[in-house]
């Protein structure tokens, strides 16, 4: 999966054309590498989100292309 789609599916962007211009924006980085809105995410990835002063670090559990609003958090853990 996308990290754009993995970004809202799992809803820590609220939406898909926020996170795809964070990444344009060189804030999202997977594994210490800053990655195009393309990356493909696996499980045990740990990615970084920078907003503005406050940075925002967790760990993939688990990829699906859909999740309601209670599984959503099952999908990544704070780091």
């Amino acid at each position: 999966m996308r990290i754009d789609k993995f970004l809202k599916v799992s809803r820590l962007i609220k939406r898909r054309t926020v996170a795809n211009e964070a990444c344009d924006g060189q804030r999202i980085s997977v594994n210490g590498r800053i990655v195009k809105a393309s990356y493909s995410v696996a499980v045990g990835d740990v990615i970084e989100i920078r907003f503005g002063a406050r940075t925002l670090k967790v760990e993939v559990q688990s990829v699906s292309e859909h999740a309601t609003k209670s599984d959503a958090g099952l999908m990544y853990k704070e780091v």
